[in-house]
C-alpha cells in the first residue's frame, strides 16, 4: 500500500510555529530565573541575619570585656574590638548582597513586565494585522468572486453572440446553397430541355433522312420499271419525261410510293430481247 503524500510546509509557517515554541520557553525561563533570584535573597537575608546577630554578640563581648579593668581585660577588649569589626563587616557584606539581590529580583520582574508588556502589545498587533488580513482576503475573495461572475456573464453573452453569429452565417450558408441548388435545378432543367430538344430535332432529322433514304430506292425502282415503256415510243426524245417522273417521286408527292407497284403490268416490255436503258438516264438525277 502506498504512503499517503505528505502536504508540503511552508517555510514561514514552520518558523512561526519555532518561534511561538521559543516564546513560551523564554517565558518559562523568565519565571524560573525571578523565582531563583527570589530564593537566593531568602538566602542572603538569612546570612544576614546571622552576620548581624554575630555582631551584636560581638558588641556584648566587647561591652563585658571592657567593664573588666584588669591587665589581661586590655586584651580581651582589644580581640573583643577587632571581632566586632570582622561581625560589622560580614553583617555589612550580606546588606550589601541582600540589597544587590533585590535590585537583582527588581531588574528582573521590570525586564519580564516589559517583555510581557512587549509581547502582549506584539499579539495585538499580530492580532490586528490577522484581522486586517483576514478583512483584505475576504474582500480579494469577494472581488474575485464578483470578477469571475463578469467573467462568466462575459463569455456566455460572447458564446451567445458566437452561437448566434454561427447560426445567421449557417441560415445564410443554407439560403445560399438553397439559391445555388435551384439555380443549378433550373439550369440542368433547361440544359434537359435543351438536350430534349435537340435531341427532338436529331430524332426528328434522323427520321427525315431515313424516310429520304427510303424514298429514293423505291423512286429509282419505279423509274427502272417504267423505263421499257418508255422505249415504246419513236422518239427518243421521251427521255426527259423519265427524268421529270424521276423528278416528281422526289417530290412531297414520293410518299405515295406503294402505288409504283403497279409497274408489273410493263413486264410484258421487258421480254423483247433489250436490256432497259432508263437506268442510265435515271442515275444523272441522282
Amino acid at each position: 500500500m502506498a504512503a499517503p503524500k505528505k502536504s508540503a510546509v511552508s517555510p514561514v509557517a514552520s518558523l512561526e510555529q519555532q518561534l511561538a515554541a521559543l516564546k513560551t520557553q523564554l517565558a518559562k525561563a523568565r519565571a524560573a530565573q525571578a523565582a531563583d533570584a527570589q530564593k537566593a535573597i531568602a538566602g542572603l537575608v538569612k546570612e544576614a541575619a546571622k552576620a548581624g546577630a554575630a555582631l551584636k554578640a560581638a558588641q556584648s563581648k566587647l561591652a563585658a570585656a571592657a567593664k573588666k579593668k584588669t591587665p589581661a581585660a586590655a586584651k580581651s577588649v582589644a580581640a573583643a574590638k577587632a571581632d566586632v569589626a570582622a561581625a560589622k563587616k560580614a553583617a555589612d557584606a550580606a546588606k550589601a548582597a541582600v540589597a544587590s539581590a533585590k535590585k537583582e529580583v527588581a531588574a528582573i520582574k521590570a525586564a519580564n513586565k516589559l517583555a510581557a508588556a512587549h509581547d502582549k502589545a506584539v499579539a495585538k498587533a499580530e492580532a490586528a494585522v490577522a484581522k486586517r488580513s483576514k478583512a483584505a482576503a475576504k474582500k480579494a475573495a469577494a472581488k474575485s468572486k464578483v470578477a469571475a461572475k463578469k467573467a462568466a456573464v462575459k463569455a456566455k453573452a460572447a458564446a451567445k453572440k458566437q452561437a448566434l453569429k454561427a447560426k445567421a452565417a449557417a441560415k445564410k450558408a443554407a439560403a445560399k446553397k438553397k439559391a445555388a441548388d435551384k439555380k443549378a435545378s433550373l439550369r440542368a432543367k433547361v440544359a434537359a430541355k435543351k438536350a430534349a430538344l435537340k435531341a427532338k430535332a436529331a430524332a426528328k432529322k434522323t427520321a427525315a433522312a431515313a424516310k429520304k433514304a427510303a424514298a429514293k430506292p423505291a423512286a429509282k425502282k419505279a423509274v427502272a420499271k417504267k423505263a421499257p415503256a418508255a422505249k415504246k415510243a419513236p422518239a427518243a426524245k421521251k427521255a426527259p419525261a423519265a427524268k421529270k417522273a424521276v423528278a416528281v417521286k422526289k417530290a412531297p408527292a414520293a410518299k405515295k410510293a406503294p402505288a409504283a407497284k403497279k409497274a408489273p403490268a410493263a413486264k410484258p416490255a421487258a421480254k423483247r430481247g433489250r436490256k432497259p436503258k432508263a437506268a442510265v438516264v435515271a442515275t444523272p438525277a441522282a
